[in-house]
Parts: C-alpha cells; structure tokens; sequence
C-alpha cells in the first residue's frame, strides 16, 4: 500500500523559501506539490513511473525489486521523483537530511520549469495522473474477464514494440488540439458524474474505433484499408512511423486488445518528451539546484557537505556519458559564451589564438540564451549546435574503447567530430533502430512490409525477430522486416510458424 503525506511545517517553510529564489531567477513552473514517503514507497512509484495507480504488470514488480535491492546494497538511492502533471507532484523521501530538501526542492523546480516550458512538452496531457488510473481500472477489468496471463500476455507484446511511435506527432496540428480539448472536456465530465469508466473502450481507443458495426468486423478477414487499391495503400502508409497507431486502425484484434494497445501508446507518447530531452532536463535542473543554493539557500556549515553530494551526482564513467554532467555543464559554456561574445561570425571566423581566449564582447546575453534554448531544443539539436571542441577538450570527453591486453577503458579518438558523431547516433531514436511501414499490402498478399532506416543503428537480429512475432499476433498475417547488411538487402519474415531469412 502506497503511503505519501503532505509536507508541512519547516519543511512547508523551506518549499515556500525556495520558491521564492525560483521566482527571483525568473523560472515559470505549474502550481508544485510535495508529498513524502518512504523508500520502500519511492520505490514502487519509480517502478511505475512516477503514477501511483497503473495497470498490473510483472515488468513493475522486476523493476522495483532491482531498486529496493539497489538501495539495500547501498548501490543506489533515490532522492525525489518529479511527475509532469499540471499541478507537479514531486515525492520527497522522509529520510533525507536537511540539506538533500534542499537540493531536491530546488532541482524539483527546475524540472518544473522545463515541463511548462520546453516546447516538446507542450501537447503532453497534463491530467495524467487520471488517465493512468483509468487505464489500470480498465486493464484490470479486462484481467478479470479474459484471464491475467492472457491479458498479460499481450502487454508483453505491446511493451516490445512500444517505441515504434513517431516524435513528429507530438506536434499537431489545430484541429487535433481542439479534437484532444473536447475529449479531455467530455472525459472531465463523465469523471465528475462518476461514469467515466462505464464504457470498456477507452478514451484513446474511442479516438481511434472504426465504423463498422460489430458484425461488419466478424465478417472481417483482413485490415479494412486494403480492400481498397494496392497503390493509394503505398502512398498512404509508406514511410509511416507511428506503427502502434497503425495496427490500432487497421490490425484485426479483439476490442479489449485494441483498448489495451491504445492506452498504451497514449502512455509511450506521455513519456517521449522526457527521453528525448533527458540530458537537457537533468542538466537545467542541476544548473538552477547548483544556482539557488550556491548564492542562497545554503548556510555556511553547508557548503562542504553540498559540494560533496553535488560531485557524487555529476560524476561520469568512461562506459556511459551522465546526463546530469552534460546538460549542466553544456549550459554554463552556452552561458559564458554569449555572455562574453563568443558567438557569431566575426568570432568564429578570428584566427588568433590569443584573441580568441581573450575574447570578451561583454554582451551578457548568456541568461537570456539558456531561457530560450531550454524553451525551443531537445537533446539532438542541443548536442548538434552548441558542442565545440573546447567544451569537449575541457570535459575530456572521448571516445573509448575496451582493451583487452591492458583490461581497462582506453581511449580511442579525441577527434571533435568523432566523438559529436558518436554522441548524436546514441541519441538518435534513443540509440534504437528506426522502422517505419514500407509496404501495407506486400506482394499484393496483405502481409506487412516494414523496413529498418540506417541511422547508425544496426539492427539485433535477435531482437528483430522477436519485434515482427509479437506484431504478427496483433496483424494477423506474415510480417516482413527489410535492413540492409553489408551492402545486401536482407529480409526477415514470420509467416506464424517459422522464422525466415532471405536477401
């Protein structure tokens, strides 16, 4: 059972301190609330993502044993966890000390302004907190009615194919705005008469639900769109990405396997932003952490222990890059650099070595740039535009390479590009591989073509025919996955006995 309690007294009068130093600072955040809880609580709420209320699966009861044994180990410890909610919840844990508030508090808030404002944000459904509970209210139903391993089964399936979405679509166009607005509309006031999950369809599925009469779809033999010429198929599937929104039109499933996929892709949606601008939104909210307390919130007897908890925090290995480190780091260089001038033509194009690490314009224009660069990038174009040698030089950032006659971690290029290169790829579709529809109606049989798009991300073959059998029992006929290798095409292909290779 879940237990949180609202903050109060001197922790309620810390909050309200804080606040005020992020309003000082100019941050922009939704209404914030605190609740606190205990470790074996943090837990379980990080291993549902934040949501205190979600469908039953055992993929949150693995992660939460992996966390409660990575704090009983003493391997790792979770301080806070903030949810993008409008008003934000954040979760404080009873046993930090007096000054882990504080950082969290203040890291809280810098989150906080990056949900508000950063514009990969601004479609996602702040109500979440609702939505979740309503899809477990209905996935529990289903489990009740169909049996808990095959509903089980099938979110297996689901979770293996749920980053095969499309980013683009978290930019929509204004009919599909004011489209989510009525819904939200009518699903607020079917919440307040108290009937809101008397339908077994949920609102995302509802969104989605053909026309046909339930008999037209028993008669059903095959997705309903290929009835129509193989052609116009080609052009209006091809190259399509959301492959989840896909199968939920057009796959020939179950109702409550519909609804299920739909919930589902409405929560992989909510959560993209947040893997897409991980180094960003680490980095901003250490950087204002790191600001709030550094020149006000700490007393003097503080100071140590902070810097101290502060370099745990942004320490890196040579194996994984720390989103912490490089988000906070990147924004104080981006900060200097246009406070100092450093940017534009003329100081790009100076040859003088002296002049160029004298450099100083005194154009102070470095608060301004990282408001408006937190407000309008994601991890990519961040990495893309403002890494420079000199930043990589001074965080000796570098690619390694294991080496097994010295059996350590060595490194291998110290070329700029090289290593911007490596970065951007692991980045790139969250260093996945990136398939989108090629075919909706292959060899005129109704199969599935999909193809894999070189993004510097091989395909695991392992993995691949894993993904293509778990989307055959949603398409109901042969599935076929084209990648190229060694400059041959190879194509993979589940017909639901067997799986085969050809190129």
């Amino acid at each position: 059972m879940l237990r949180t309690k609202s903050i109060s007294g001197d922790l309620l009068k810390l909050q309200k301190e804080i606040q005020g130093y992020a309003d000082e600072y100019g941050l922009d955040y939704f209404p914030q609330i605190f609740e606190m809880c205990d470790y074996d609580t943090i837990n379980i709420l990080a291993a549902q993502g934040g949501f205190p209320i979600r469908y039953p699966h055992w993929k949150f009861g693995m992660d939460y044993d992996q966390l409660s044994k990575g704090y009983r180990y003493g391997i790792q410890k979770i301080y806070e966890m903030v949810i993008n909610t409008d008003p934000c919840y954040a979760y404080l844990l009873e046993v930090n000390n007096w000054l882990d508030q504080k950082l969290v508090m203040a890291h809280v808030y810098g989150h906080n302004d990056f949900f508000k404002n950063n514009m990969w944000f601004a479609n996602t459904n702040r109500n979440m907190m609702d939505v979740m509970a309503n899809h477990g209210s209905k996935i529990r139903r289903y489990m009740e009615r169909y049996g808990t391993e095959k509903v089980e089964l099938f979110i297996d399936k689901v979770l293996s194919i749920e980053n095969l979405i499309d980013i683009n679509n978290l930019f929509e166009t204004s009919d599909v705005l004011q489209s989510r607005k009525d819904k939200l509309k009518k699903f607020n006031q079917e919440k307040a008469t108290g009937g809101y999950m008397v339908d077994d369809r949920s609102q995302a599925l509802k969104s989605f639900m053909r026309t046909k009469d339930k008999q037209d779809q028993a008669e059903f033999d095959g997705p309903e769109p290929l009835k129509s010429s193989v052609g116009a198929e080609k052009v209006s599937y091809k190259g399509q990405r959301d492959i989840l929104k896909f199968l939920i039109e057009h796959a020939p499933m179950e109702d409550w396997e519909l609804d299920v996929l739909a919930c589902l892709r409405e929560e992989a949606y909510y959560f993209l932003p947040q893997r897409m601008t991980k180094i960003m939104n680490e980095g901003w909210a250490s950087y204002w952490h790191s600001k709030i307390l550094n020149y006000k919130a700490l007393d003097s007897s503080e100071f140590i222990d902070f810097a101290s908890k502060h370099a745990g925090v942004m320490a890196m290995s040579k194996k994984n890059i720390n989103p912490y480190k490089i988000g906070i780091e990147l924004f104080r260089d981006i900060e200097f650099r246009w406070n100092t001038g450093r940017f534009g033509k003329e100081y790009n194009e100076c040859t003088n070595m002296h002049a160029k690490e004298n450099w100083d314009t005194k154009a102070g224009l470095g608060r301004q740039k990282i408001f408006e660069i937190r407000k309008t990038h994601n991890d990519i174009s961040f990495i893309n535009e403002f890494l420079t040698p000199e930043f990589c030089n001074r965080q000796q950032l570098f690619t390694y390479k294991y080496n097994p006659r010295t059996s350590r971690m060595e490194i291998d290029k110290r070329d700029f590009e090289d290593i911007k290169h490596k970065l951007l790829t692991q980045l790139t579709n969250f260093g996945s591989p990136i398939i989108q529809i090629e075919d909706a109606n292959y060899k005129n049989r109704k199969e599935l073509l999909l193809k894999h798009i070189h993004a510097g991300v091989d395909l695991d073959m392992q993995f691949a025919g894993e993904t293509i059998k778990n989307i055959y029992h949603m398409w109901k006929r042969p599935v076929n996955l084209t990648t190229s290798y060694e400059d041959k095409e190879v194509v993979f292909t589940f017909d639901g006995k067997e799986l085969k290779t050809s190129s």
